[in-house]
């Protein structure tokens, strides 16, 4: 299939126009930065327990590229964020609020993480 074929054609008379071009790159500049925020925000923990990523993936049971892959990624299953954080030996909560309520859930707790992970001694 052309990219005509799927309004390639009205894409691009969108993105002639000057603001429309600037507005799609402010929006892609934001994902990017975003990607970067949430990337840095694993790292972190894993450094602030003063691991490398090769510590981190023994902990784990995988090599450090499937760490640095797991830290580059913009989404994760939280079964695998919460295996990443207890083998950093961090805890991590939930908040989930609807309407009023706040509701917590220590992601340690709720039987996600894999058991076999260690964590940090």
């Amino acid at each position: 299939m052309k990219l005509e074929d799927k309004g390639g054609q009205r894409l691009r008379r969108r993105l002639a126009d000057p603001d429309h071009a600037h507005r799609v790159a402010e929006i892609r500049e934001g994902m990017r930065e975003m990607d970067r925020v949430y990337a840095m925000n694993l790292a972190m923990i894993r450094k602030a327990a003063q691991l490398t990523q090769e510590d981190l993936a023994a902990r784990l049971g995988k090599g450090q590229a499937a760490v640095s892959k797991l830290e580059r990624q913009n989404d994760l299953l939280l079964s695998t964020l919460a295996n990443y954080i207890h083998a950093a030996g961090a805890q991590a909560e939930l908040v989930v609020i609807v309407g009023d309520k706040e509701l917590r859930y220590d992601l340690g707790q709720l039987g996600i993480a894999d058991d076999s992970v260690a964590p940090t001694s």
